[in-house]
């Protein structure tokens, strides 16, 4: 095998790793949000249920990605990704400052856990997660363009 085709397989595989990253990533996030709610009774307010809206997808969008070797879906996920972020640092904002209002119904100011120690909030892990996915699908769209793979950035 040649050294160009070992880093071509090697590019793909490094892609295809990042794309499974995110959607680890999303599935923990999923988890997560079922347990606090299904499991510990917290009920969600308004911008939680967006961020959830926006996370739960991304499971499955990544996931088939990762299967399929698609740095492209950076198309599809990458507004899911960016709206999540975006609602999930003014939600972060909100109970920061304990002001402003939520959606229709009001609340999410209100800190219903946090991490021990670190102190963040079901928010801030929510933002946390967001970040994280978007660092994966920019690694994996750049994995892609500097292996020279066959799958186009644009595709998929």
């Amino acid at each position: 095998m040649s050294a160009g085709a070992s880093g071509g397989i090697a590019g793909r595989l490094s892609a295809r790793l990042w794309l499974a990253a995110g959607a680890a990533v999303a599935l923990v996030a999923t988890v997560g949000s079922l347990t606090f709610s299904l499991g510990y009774g917290y009920i969600p307010c308004d911008l939680c249920w967006y961020q959830r809206i926006l996370m739960y997808p991304l499971v499955v969008v990544l996931g088939v990605a990762a299967s399929e070797d698609r740095p492209g879906v950076y198309r599809t996920a990458l507004p899911l990704a960016l709206g999540g972020t975006a609602i999930a640092a003014y939600h972060s904002v909100l109970q920061r400052t304990g002001s402003g209002v939520c959606g229709f119904g009001g609340g999410c100011a209100a800190i219903q856990w946090q991490v021990p120690v670190v102190g963040l909030s079901i928010p801030n892990l929510s933002l946390l997660a967001f970040v994280l996915i978007l660092g994966t699908l920019v690694a994996a769209l750049r994995q892609s363009a500097s292996a020279g793979s066959t799958t186009s950035p644009v595709s998929g």
